[in-house]
């Protein structure tokens, strides 16, 4: 079999050349390059046989790139400039420049690569950035294709619908054969209704319950909605339960991983609280365990009492009851393991023990999924 030479552009912490080597592709990574030197250290501490480039992409010479004669190229550039939080700059955001650098350097390579494979944030599909690159692909003479995906098409119990970008030089074979749920479809995982909901009926409400309050009061019928988007999840047996990807309890120190009272008052009604029976959770970001709104779930550990028992009437209590009752879910961060595991990381990737909690928060927040990754790449 040939050996694909890979240059893997933004390599954060590994994410895709774990998801190299869970697709069986047969590979060697010629290079990495990534400016992050916290994790450049985490990623030399789990390749240490891998090139590793500590330099600006844009840095890169057109000869440099020749050098390395590469058949594929795996890509995450900064999603920033195509958030949906960010100021959406596109192109004119400044850490777009390294990827304007590659796109304009592909037609001038000696050798052009056979295979591209490119991540990013939803909002990416509808960027300038995309525009140049599609059409520098088709006018190299490339097959394109797109797909938005979250691991939860893949039984993962996480949400994390990002833009995927396939290119692959005609005149090789191609192997896309995906369903269209995975290449068209942009909601955030399309789980089946609970089975008690008829087909002639799409809306999770019966009519009358729809009526005037709603009208009157949007944000109960966003959160009403939310609730049985969740409820919906939850009945979705073809994704896996949160307890699947967590750590032995007697391998923790559960101390410092529970939610703080103060943080409990200010923000209870914030959380996104989840169970190990759940077979789901939000996004984690960079922001987890510093933020608490929308940067990831956090985990109910005490299963005599439920949400519904604590939360109605907490707005009545005294602060010192809300803490009390808040404190009865026992409610903990997924640890920076369990953060790996939901993203695929494999048991045998780690941090080096230079590299913080918080920090190895944030770069498991920019880094991707792996499992995904290494589906998409056996369709090569």
């Amino acid at each position: 079999n040939n050996i694909m030479r890979v240059l893997e552009l933004y390599s954060g912490i590994g994410g895709m050349h774990y998801a190299l080597k869970e697709s069986e592709v047969c590979h060697q990574v010629v290079a990495a390059v990534d400016i992050n030197t916290t994790a450049n250290d985490v990623y030399r501490h789990n390749f240490p046989s891998t090139a590793l480039l500590n330099k600006t992409i844009e840095g890169i010479t057109l000869e440099e790139f020749n050098q390395l004669s590469f058949d594929v190229i795996l890509m995450s550039p900064p999603c920033q400039p195509f958030t949906r939080i960010g100021l959406q700059r596109d192109v004119a955001d400044s850490r777009t420049r390294s990827f304007l650098h590659v796109v304009d350097l592909l037609p001038r390579l000696s050798k052009a690569p056979v295979f591209i494979l490119l991540e990013n944030v939803k909002g990416f599909e509808k960027s300038a950035a995309r525009e140049y690159l599609l059409r520098t692909l088709r006018e190299c003479g490339y097959a394109v294709q797109e797909m938005l995906v979250s691991p939860t098409h893949f039984g993962i119990p996480n949400s994390r619908l990002r833009y995927y970008l396939l290119a692959k030089l005609s005149g090789q074979k191609m192997r896309f054969h995906l369903s269209p749920q995975i290449s068209d479809d942009s909601t955030e995982d399309p789980t089946p209704a609970p089975p008690s909901s008829s087909s002639s009926s799409p809306s999770p409400f019966p009519p009358q319950v729809c009526a005037p309050e709603y009208k009157t009061c949007p944000s109960l019928l966003k959160a009403t909605l939310e609730a049985q988007k969740k409820k919906n999840q939850n009945h979705n047996l073809s994704v896996k339960q949160i307890q699947d990807f967590l750590e032995p309890q007697e391998n923790l120190n559960l101390d410092q991983h529970f939610l703080p009272p103060k943080i409990l008052l200010r923000y209870a009604q914030l959380l996104d609280i989840v169970r190990p029976t759940c077979r789901r959770s939000i996004c984690f970001t960079k922001g987890y365990g510093k933020y608490v709104e929308g940067t990831g779930s956090v985990l109910q550990c005490c299963m005599d009492t439920s949400v519904e028992h604590v939360f109605p009437r907490l707005d009545q209590c005294s602060e010192e009851e809300r803490v009390q009752k808040l404190l009865e879910l026992k409610l903990r961060y997924f640890t920076p393991r369990e953060v790996a595991n939901l993203m695929g990381f494999p048991p045998t990737f780690s941090f080096p023990e230079s590299v913080s909690t918080k920090q190895q928060y944030r770069l498991l927040g920019n880094s991707l999924n792996v499992v995904v990754v290494a589906k998409l790449l056996q369709l090569l």
